[in-house]
């Protein structure tokens, strides 16, 4: 199977699909779904600091006997690490936990706290080549703050997208930009209603492939990265095997018909908030 690849808006290749460790816990399940991955031919790991398993991230790289170039490391800053001279430091301490000298892809988490002098501090990383690109998690609020503090701007916006909520009008927004559009909740959060939708049984029958598998293609069809997590090794080839075949314009305009604008988490500002009340272990 070939994977594919994003060209973000400082020329960086990014592998389109990659694994989720959300909720996976550090040590070796990490490792563990980590190392399965990279065997299967994936070429891109999503973490944060948040989900407290860098470590099992960073020691399955070291494991599998891939080159460092070969293999993508998204992670994201936790809003108690914003602050300029703060995010240069929980920089280097993410790169210690990762056991590497340089991250891909380094978004904040959140869009509360003082992300702009986190921001600043992100963009100093990158002269410093201690990371690579930069991007941003779950902006919406203050999206347009941050564009305009940014110098150099976001490589891309990881939020909730799915055939029922496909993120458009936050393209048309970041597309002067260039920044691409990462989804968490791809499935809509496993909603089997989603899942389950008549188009995609449709099409799964004609191209011999599961109604999951359709959904993660459209996703790279509609430019999407994307990161399905499971530690489910079989779950784990099923989800990567949708690079053999290819939905048409007319199957793509179809399930655009989806977009009902159903989200499956939101919050609002103030319990956003919260946020920076929680410090993750380092």
């Amino acid at each position: 199977m070939t994977q594919t690849y994003l060209t973000l808006n400082n020329g960086e290749k990014m592998p389109q699909f990659g694994l989720g460790v959300y909720l996976v816990p550090d040590g070796e399940e990490t490792v563990n779904a980590c190392l399965n991955a990279l065997k299967l031919g994936y070429r891109h790991i999503d973490t944060a600091h948040a989900y407290q398993n860098e470590r099992g991230v960073g020691t399955a790289l070291k494991q599998s006997g891939l080159k460092r170039s070969e293999v993508w490391i998204t992670t994201k800053l936790w809003p108690t690490e914003y602050g300029e001279g703060q995010t240069l430091e929980a920089i280097d301490k993410m790169l210690d936990r990762l056991q590497t000298d340089y991250i891909d892809l380094l978004l904040l988490h959140q869009q509360v706290g003082d992300y702009i002098g986190a921001w600043k501090d992100m963009e100093k990383a990158v002269k410093l080549g201690k990371v690579k690109s930069i991007g941003i998690s779950n902006f919406k609020e203050n999206l347009d703050d941050l564009l305009n503090h940014a110098t150099i701007k976001p490589a891309a916006i990881q939020v909730e997208c799915h055939p029922y909520f496909p993120q458009h009008e936050l393209k048309k927004r970041m597309a002067e930009y260039g920044t691409i559009i990462e989804s968490w909740y791809p499935i809509g959060h496993g909603d089997p209603k989603l899942i389950n939708e008549p188009v995609f049984t449709k099409l799964a029958q004609k191209y011999g492939k599961t109604n999951v598998q359709i959904i993660l293609r459209w996703h790279i069809q509609e430019g999407n990265s994307v990161f399905p997590k499971t530690t489910n090794l079989e779950h784990m080839r099923d989800n990567f095997d949708i690079f053999d075949f290819e939905l048409t314009a007319d199957e793509m305009r179809e399930i655009a018909k989806l977009d009902n604008g159903q989200r499956y988490y939101t919050a609002s500002l103030t319990e956003q908030q919260r946020f920076t009340q929680w410090k993750p272990a380092d």
